[in-house]
């Protein structure tokens, strides 16, 4: 039999350094050294180097040279962008798997992960919350059984994830959208389709009125066009 090994060190590192990231801790347009978190993180340098290097590539950091590693800032117009491809790849993504017997068979799984949002909505648990976003939406575009799809759409949730879950918490709206996803789901189950399309249209809206994931980086955005912000679904 196979035996998986255990997640290397670059993979720990990169878990904490997104981690990082969600919560703020590590803020757009400052620059990091990799030997400072590491120590930090109580980890040797290479490992955090790698995995700093592994969110450059996703676009998360970037590298300036003698200095370290910068996190990246995304405009407005960045978030407009990667809401739009998200939109034209992601909901009719998930509009296939509405009915789906794969759904089914793994209800109960995804139905566990649903009370994760809830109950990370409840702590007011951020990383917790987008660590179950993450879960039941990758998860769910596993599925279909397209790894570049899967990992190309993670990859855009990553580089803007970390905007508007701090919003939605001092708004006091994460148990809605833990709402929002049992409702995804229980159309996935129905088969709906009409209701999976309107209601994932719905949930990607957040990336147009989000700002920063705390209050402190609000004076780094983009003005907003008077007018056209719309508000959380």
């Amino acid at each position: 039999m196979l035996r998986f090994p255990p997640k290397t060190l670059r993979e720990q590192a990169l878990v904490e350094l997104r981690s990082l990231l969600v919560s703020g801790a590590l803020k757009p347009g400052e620059v990091y050294s990799a030997t400072a978190i590491a120590a930090e993180l109580g980890v040797s340098h290479g490992p955090v180097r790698e995995a700093m290097l592994s969110l450059v590539n996703d676009g998360m950091m970037e590298v300036v040279r003698n200095r370290g590693f910068r996190v990246v800032t995304i405009s407005r117009r960045d978030r407009e962008n990667i809401a739009e491809i998200r939109t034209l790849l992601e909901v009719p993504s998930m509009m296939k798997l509405a009915g789906s017997p794969l759904v089914r068979e793994r209800a109960d799984e995804f139905s566990a992960i649903v009370d994760k949002f809830f109950a990370a909505a409840e702590d007011e648990d951020i990383l917790a919350f987008f660590d179950a976003d993450r879960e039941f939406h990758l998860g769910l575009l596993a599925l279909l059984d397209n790894a570049r799809l899967t990992e190309f759409i993670g990859t855009l949730r990553d580089q803007t994830r970390q905007y508007g879950i701090y919003e939605l918490a001092v708004r006091g709206e994460l148990a809605a959208s833990a709402q929002d996803h049992r409702n995804i789901l229980d159309a996935l189950l129905d088969g709906d389709v009409e209701a999976v399309e309107r209601l994932m249209l719905g949930h990607l809206q957040y990336l147009r009125w989000s700002r920063w994931t705390f209050p402190d980086l609000e004076a780094s955005v983009e003005p907003d066009v008077e007018g056209t912000e719309a508000g959380p679904r």
